[in-house]
């Protein structure tokens, strides 16, 4: 990601990795296999200046089974880097006594921030083996307890979801549980673009089965992540989506008023594993 300039574009890069501001060139150059016109876009500068407040803590769906698969491995760096980016801790053990991080995970958790305890980003995949799930404690990273369907509400906390390549029905529970214009200007949403789910579905079918994607749109600012050769399969028709309170006040009080619960009894492609699904597996912990 790094050797590539995928990252760099992706965040908009101004600071060297050792954190030195750099003077930004009036049109600079496209890092290896990018277009310039990518290179400006940093859809992660965009995250922090576009979203009410930075995130305070993060919550990874779907991130898949990284020890075998390159994809999801690359995924996850991602989410490394960015969680560093933004100065959220991972919460990685052992600091030395001058508070500077000890181990092979120092350079995810140097930026430590009062105001973000360690592990507070969670990860949740029902594919997760144990190996897996020692190797993101070990990254400082907590597991959630249980599959919540993507419905997990942000509690007042400015939260990021990274939710790359997960099912429409993730975002559109994620959206039901946060359905009110105070609790979606603190989420920032890093996923499937939900431009494309609009252009790739027909409206009647996007209104019914996911009808908080569809009532969001335009509420939504979204930038995507730039196109590399390398990373085709897996970033593709990735974005960062926030929800500024100016966008969400111009939607109709009607859009609030219905706020049902979705069932998808008449989705015949439902993309997730719901909560029933899981029952009478062995949990991570008793996997290899």
């Amino acid at each position: 990601l790094l050797s590539s300039g995928f990252w760099a574009a992706s965040a908009g890069e101004r600071r060297g990795r050792s954190g030195a501001e750099r003077e930004e060139p009036a049109a600079p150059a496209a890092p290896p296999g990018l277009t310039p016109l990518s290179v400006p876009a940093g859809a992660v500068r965009a995250l922090l200046s576009g979203s009410a407040e930075p995130p305070a803590r993060c919550v990874c769906y779907g991130l898949g089974r990284f020890s075998g698969c390159p994809a999801a491995r690359a995924q996850l760096a991602f989410l490394l880097l960015l969680l560093e980016e933004l100065g959220v801790s991972t919460g990685a053990a052992g600091d030395d006594r001058g508070g500077r991080p000890r181990g092979p995970h120092r350079r995810f958790s140097h930026r430590l921030s009062p105001q973000v305890p360690p592990g507070r980003c969670s990860l949740f995949d029902p594919a997760f083996s144990a190996r897996e799930a020692a190797a993101l404690g070990q990254l400082g990273l907590r597991l959630l307890p249980e599959n919540e369907e993507g419905k997990h509400a942000v509690e007042g906390s400015a939260t990021l979801f990274y939710m790359v390549h997960c099912g429409k029905a993730l975002y559109n529970n994620l959206l039901w549980r946060n359905w009110s214009a105070g609790a979606l200007a603190r989420m920032v949403i890093i996923g499937n673009s939900f431009r494309g789910i609009e252009e790739r579905l027909l409206s009647r079918i996007l209104e019914r089965d996911y009808s908080y994607i569809a009532k969001v749109l335009k509420g939504t600012e979204e930038v995507a992540l730039p196109a590399h050769p390398r990373y085709l399969d897996t970033f593709n028709d990735t974005s960062v989506h926030w929800f500024p309170p100016q966008k969400l006040k111009e939607l109709s009080p009607e859009v609030w008023d219905f706020r049902e619960e979705p069932t998808y009894q008449d989705c015949e492609d439902l993309e997730i594993i719901r909560r029933e699904e899981r029952a009478g597996e062995r949990s991570p912990a008793t996997e290899s």
